[in-house]
This record gives structure tokens, C-alpha cells and sequence, in this order.
């Protein structure tokens, strides 16, 4: 599949909201609860799935990725590097990607993408971000990191306190990505049309 110049700028976009979404209570510290920051990339990997499609949604998450090992300061609390790596929290950063592909594949394969297609495919994303990203982090604890008393369902408890966030966002999601998701396929059906002609 082909990709056309304005579709690699959506991409490119998407990489730039998560950067934004990585360290949103470094600019707004007010939104962070408690020791709780309040991210938005699974909120916007969600999103990029949903109406990017799942190959440009995880190009766009792949580029995320590459631009912060690249060195730039898109990662959590202004991070980068090819050191990122080995930093438990880099099989989130994975997760995303994953999360994006399958988001938008649920909605692809729907006939018709009503409201609750969005809404499953939101929640299919977000437990897929969970599974994945929780699961490498249990690794990177238990492997390269080296701690003791590590246990994949305390891993899993440490995770709870950002669950009802995710929920919530990702709720967020499904109601807005339906009117966004088709005026962007009428804004990309209408310049395909235009180059053709």
C-alpha cells in the first residue's frame, strides 16, 4: 500500500500529538492526580487508528517511536534516545503501535462503522495497549532490570491506578472519532479524486 503525501503528513501529525499527549502534565501540571500524570497517547493512538486506518495509524506510531530513539525529547518527561530501549516503560511505547494497527483493523473489517464499531474498536485498542505494554514491562523488570519480587499479576496491580483514566479517555474516543473519522475520509476521498483528475 502506497502512501500519498498528505497521508505521511497526517502521520506526522499524529506522531506530534503523541509527543504533546507524552508530557501534557509537564506543560499543564494541574491535570496530574496525584502521582498519577494524566497522558493522553493512548488517547491519541487510539485516535490514529480509528481514522488513519491500521497501516498509516501504526506508520504513524512507528515514527513516533523512531523520532524519540532518534534523540529528540517526545518520550515521557521530555526523554529520548536510543537508551530508551532498556527503560521498563519502552514496551508501552511498542504497545502503542500494536494498539493503533488493530484499533483501526476492527473498524476496517466493520460493514457498517456505527457508533458501537468505534466504541469496540476503542476498547479492543485499549486492552491490546494493556496486554502488550504490561506484559514487555513485567519483562524489562524481571530481565534487564533486574528486580527482585517483580510477579506479572503485581505488575499488573501496579497498573490499575491508571486504568479508570484510560477508560475514560478512551470512552472519549469512541464518541468523537465517528464525525472527525468522516470528515477526514471525505477531505482524503475529495484530494484522491482531485490528483486523479
Amino acid at each position: 500500500m502506497k502512501f500519498k503525501a498528505s497521508d505521511l503528513t497526517l502521520a506526522a501529525m499524529f506522531a506530534a500529538l503523541m509527543a504533546v499527549g507524552a508530557n501534557i502534565t509537564s506543560w499543564i501540571p494541574a491535570l496530574a492526580f496525584g502521582s498519577v500524570p494524566i497522558t493522553l497517547q493512548t488517547f491519541f493512538c487510539i485516535l490514529a487508528g480509528l481514522l488513519l486506518g491500521s497501516r498509516l495509524g501504526a506508520v504513524s506510531m512507528i515514527v513516533y517511536m523512531l523520532v524519540g530513539l532518534a534523540g529528540a525529547p517526545v518520550f515521557a518527561k521530555f526523554s529520548g534516545g536510543i537508551s530508551t530501549i532498556f527503560s521498563p516503560s519502552f514496551g508501552f511505547i511498542l504497545s502503542y503501535i500494536v494498539a493503533a494497527y488493530v484499533a483501526g483493523m476492527v473498524l476496517e473489517k466493520a460493514k457498517k462503522p456505527g457508533f458501537p464499531v468505534f466504541l469496540a474498536a476503542s476498547f479492543i485498542g485499549l486492552i491490546v495497549n494493556y496486554a502488550v505494554g504490561t506484559t514487555l514491562l513485567y519483562l524489562a523488570l524481571t530481565n534487564w532490570a533486574a528486580i527482585e519480587g517483580v510477579t506479572y499479576l503485581g505488575t499488573w496491580k501496579g497498573m490499575l491506578i491508571f486504568l479508570p483514566k484510560d477508560i475514560l479517555l478512551t470512552a472519549v474516543t469512541a464518541v468523537i472519532s465517528p464525525r472527525i473519522y468522516n470528515a477526514v475520509s471525505k477531505n482524503r476521498k475529495s484530494r484522491y479524486n482531485h490528483n486523479a483528475a
